[in-house]
C-alpha cells in the first residue's frame, strides 16, 4: 500500500496494511532543529544545512532522505515556512526578533533560546470598536505568497506518493490572543465578549480570504486541511463549554463549513492541545473530522475511552506517545512500552495517525526517536 493510500484508509476509518506515520507534516507534528540534528547524525545522514520550516517553534523541515528511512507518509505545506512568506528576522543585541504581518513581535533570546516568544500584542490596549476598524490588517497575501504555496501542492499532488497536508494558519481565538495578549483577551472576552466578537469577526473575515484565495484551483491537490484553536488546558477547557458554545463555536462551524465546501474532498485536522474531551461533542458538530494532539497526559484524555466514544466520527492523528514526560525523560523501553499501548488503544478499526503528542522537543534523544519508530514497526502492523 503506498503512502496516500495509506493514510486515506486510515482517515475512511478503515485499516490499511499498517498504521500510518506523520514527522513533519504540520506545524504541530514537527521536529525541533535541535533534536532533528541530533537524529540526522544518530542515521548517519550528512547534511550541510537543516532549513527551519517554522521560526516561532523552531522546527527544522524533514528532508526527503530522512522520509525515506523512516516511512514517513505525509507531505506538509506549512504556511509559516519563511520559502512561503515574507518574513524578515533581526538581529538584537539579546537575541533575534521578527514582525509577522498581523502585527505582533517575537523574540528569541541569544542565551537559552530555543522559541521565539511574543514580545508585543499591537491590540493589548484596543478598547473600543474603532480600534478594532482602524487597525492594519493584513490581506491574503501579506500572510503568504499565495502563488508559491499553490505551485508546492499542485507538485506534490502530481508526484502522488504521500498524501498532502496543508497547515496554513493559527486559529481565530489564538491569533486575537496574539493580538491583545493572552491576559487581556481572557478579561474582555468575560467583562466585554461584544467587543471580543468583533475582533475575532474580522480575524475569521481575514482567514477566510486567505483560504479562498490559496484554495482556488488547488483544492483537489490536497487531502487534509488543518486549523487549530487551543481550547484545552491540562485539567479541562481553557474557557468554560458555555462560553465555547455561545461565542466560538458559531465562528468555527463558519469558517470550517466553509472549508468544507470549498475543499469537499479535504478532510478538516483540528488541532486543539489540552483536556478538551468536554469539547469534543461540540468539534464533530462543527465539521472537524481529525483531532490533533490527542494529548495523553490531560485530564479526561484517555486515549482507550476517546476511542471508544468518538472513533467513529473522530480520526485521532497523535497521541502515539507522551512528549511532556515520556518521550524527553524516558527509557527507551518505556518509549516502547507508551507507543504500544497507545496503538492498541487507538489504531483498530482504522482512524488513527501515528504522531508525537505535538511537537519532538529539543531535549529528546535520538535514541528514544528511534525506540518510538521501532515499536511504530513492531506494534503498528494490521
Amino acid at each position: 500500500m503506498k503512502a496516500r493510500e495509506r493514510i486515506l484508509t486510515a482517515l475512511a476509518h478503515q485499516e490499511p496494511d499498517r498504521v500510518p506515520f506523520d514527522l513533519g507534516g504540520t506545524l504541530d507534528t514537527g521536529i525541533h532543529h535541535i533534536a532533528y540534528k541530533k537524529l540526522l547524525a544518530h542515521l548517519h545522514i550528512e547534511q550541510q544545512e537543516v532549513r527551519i520550516c517554522d521560526p516561532m517553534q523552531q522546527l527544522a523541515e524533514v528532508d526527503e532522505e530522512v522520509k525515506k528511512k523512516l516511512a514517513v507518509d505525509v507531505d506538509g505545506v506549512i504556511g509559516w515556512d519563511p520559502s512561503l512568506r515574507s518574513l524578515e528576522i533581526q538581529e538584537e543585541e539579546k537575541g533575534w526578533s521578527f514582525t509577522d504581518a498581523w502585527g505582533v513581535k517575537w523574540f528569541m533570546p541569544r542565551k537559552g533560546g530555543l522559541y521565539f516568544d511574543m514580545v508585543r500584542n499591537p491590540l493589548s490596549h484596543a478598547k473600543s470598536w474603532s480600534d478594532i476598524q482602524d487597525y492594519h490588517w493584513p490581506e491574503p497575501n501579506d500572510l503568504v505568497d499565495i502563488g508559491r504555496v499553490q505551485e508546492k501542492l499542485r507538485r506534490l499532488h502530481a508526484q502522488g506518493e504521500r498524501a498532502v497536508v496543508l497547515h496554513l494558519c493559527e486559529g481565530i481565538m489564538e491569533r486575537a490572543a496574539w493580538l491583545m495578549g493572552f491576559e487581556a483577551f481572557y478579561i474582555q472576552l468575560a467583562r466585554r465578549p461584544a467587543f471580543i466578537m468583533g475582533l475575532l469577526d474580522k480575524i475569521l473575515e481575514c482567514k477566510m480570504a486567505l483560504w479562498e484565495q490559496v484554495l482556488d484551483g488547488v483544492e483537489n491537490c490536497i487531502d487534509v486541511l488543518v486549523e487549530a484553536d487551543d481550547l484545552g488546558t491540562q485539567q479541562g477547557p481553557i474557557i468554560s463549554p458555555s462560553v465555547y458554545k455561545k461565542y466560538i463555536k458559531p465562528r468555527h462551524e463558519k469558517l470550517l463549513s466553509f472549508l468544507h465546501k470549498k475543499a469537499p474532498s479535504a478532510r478538516i485536522f483540528f488541532h486543539t492541545c489540552g483536556s478538551v474531551y468536554d469539547l469534543l461533542p461540540d468539534l464533530i458538530e462543527v465539521g472537524v473530522d481529525i483531532l490533533n494532539p490527542v494529548q495523553v497526559s490531560a485530564a479526561k484524555m484517555d486515549t482507550k475511552v476517546l476511542k471508544r466514544e468518538f472513533g467513529d466520527r473522530l480520526v485521532f492523528w497523535g497521541g502515539g506517545v507522551d512528549t511532556q514526560y515520556v518521550l524527553p525523560q524516558g527509557s527507551p523501553q518505556e518509549v516502547r512500552e507508551e507507543v504500544k499501548r497507545r496503538i492498541e488503544d487507538l489504531a483498530p478499526g482504522g482512524g488513527f495517525v501515528f504522531a508525537t503528542v505535538h511537537n519532538i522537543q529539543a531535549d529528546v534523544p535520538p535514541e528514544n526517536i528511534m525506540a518510538m519508530w521501532e515499536a511504530l514497526q513492531e506494534y503498528g502492523q494490521y
